[in-house]
């Protein structure tokens, strides 16, 4: 038998589902790695099986995310699969350090340095922390319960110093008849208030390869517009979406749209659930993305025209929700969970014919 491939220290893991003739089926996870999902396989009709990520093998992801000093604070980490994001989405902007790669900003009035680990690439642009702080994190109590399911604990403490407050966090991915099902359970372990903004990020795959005619499925009345494409930082502006490019209230081809956009003002079904969904017609295949979390305040996409792949991100928070730009008394998502409390954030993946 062939050596295990370990990223962060950990080995990956695999699940499988032999019981579904189509849908997810296969996935493979990075304990050692914040319990990213690197891969999920899907069987669909003529297409047979096909990776529903955008994500290197396991060998070359090893390569990539054990980087060293070129994985600054485990970013390549967003750069593919689907990397949960924690304790905050999005960006967060504050002061230099001088000396450091970081920024000091406040978060829910308390002071907080956080790593520097993006930013635009423009002269002069804008540097910041970007996607949380459990990307480097590695899981302790791994079980796998069945061959379709594995679980996990993080235990992130006080993440370092560098969040206000302490947490624990449980992490679940659940094969369940065709579908993928993400649980993460975060608790307040400390002994004062504990802000929190929870996410994920999956690049999901076009199989057709023919991004132009991708339709997207997205229930959000407003988007947040950015002050340009290279920063991706909010301007404080929240806009109908009604009568502008950015209504996919109703199904739509992307076309030649370029995409990094936060959508908020969600609309959710009658069994509570905000569902998006994802087409590739020229493939016969769609994805639907639901959750039930009532804390999903925002979905960010992230979907370059010259790219096979659609980013869609249900997350608590707005890009930069402890920013000035932000007029007072509008909600940019943040939880504040108190001493004791839990929140549940729960997505579920699932496949149809189109």
């Amino acid at each position: 038998m062939g050596r295990q491939v370990e990223i962060g220290g950990a080995p990956a893991v695999t699940l499988k589902d032999p019981e579904s003739a189509s849908g997810f089926v296969e996935a493979t996870v990075l304990p050692g790695r914040g319990m990213t999902l690197l891969q999920a396989r899907v069987r669909h009709g003529a297409l047979g099986e096909f990776d529903a990520l955008t994500a290197p093998p396991l060998a070359e992801a090893a390569r990539l995310l054990d980087g060293g000093a070129e994985d600054f604070a485990g970013s390549k980490a967003f750069s593919l699969g689907g990397a949960i994001l924690l304790p905050y989405a999005n960006r967060i902007t504050g002061h230099d350090v001088p000396g450091a790669r970081e920024i000091e900003t406040q978060v829910a009035g308390r002071r907080a340095r956080l790593p520097r680990n993006w930013g635009g690439k423009g002269p002069g642009a804008r540097q910041y922390a970007m996607h949380g702080l459990i990307l480097e994190a590695a899981a302790e109590a791994v079980t796998q319960p069945t061959a379709g399911e594995v679980a996990a604990r993080l235990p992130v403490g006080g993440f370092g110093g560098r969040w206000p407050g302490r947490a624990d966090v449980a992490v679940r991915y659940r094969l369940d008849g065709g579908a993928l099902e993400l649980t993460v359970e975060t608790s307040n372990v400390g002994e004062g208030a504990l802000p929190l903004g929870v996410g994920w990020h999956p690049y999901f795959n076009l199989p057709s390869g023919r991004r132009e005619q991708a339709v997207l499925r997205l229930p959000a009345r407003a988007w947040a517009p950015a002050n340009n494409y290279d920063e991706v930082l909010p301007t404080g502006r929240i806009a109908e979406v009604a009568g502008t490019p950015y209504d996919f209230r109703e199904a739509r081809p992307l076309e030649g749209l370029y995409l990094d956009d936060c959508f908020t003002e969600l609309v959710r079904d009658g069994s509570g659930r905000v569902v998006c969904e994802i087409l590739d017609p020229a493939a016969g295949y769609g994805l639907r993305i639901s959750t039930p979390t009532p804390q999903v305040k925002a979905v960010q996409v992230y979907a370059p025209p010259d790219k096979a792949f659609v980013v869609l991100e249900p997350q608590f928070n707005l890009a930069d929700p402890y920013s000035a730009v932000w007029p007072e008394g509008v909600d940019t998502g943040m939880a504040l969970l108190q001493p004791g409390e839990t929140a549940t954030y729960q997505v579920r993946l699932e496949t149809f014919a189109v």
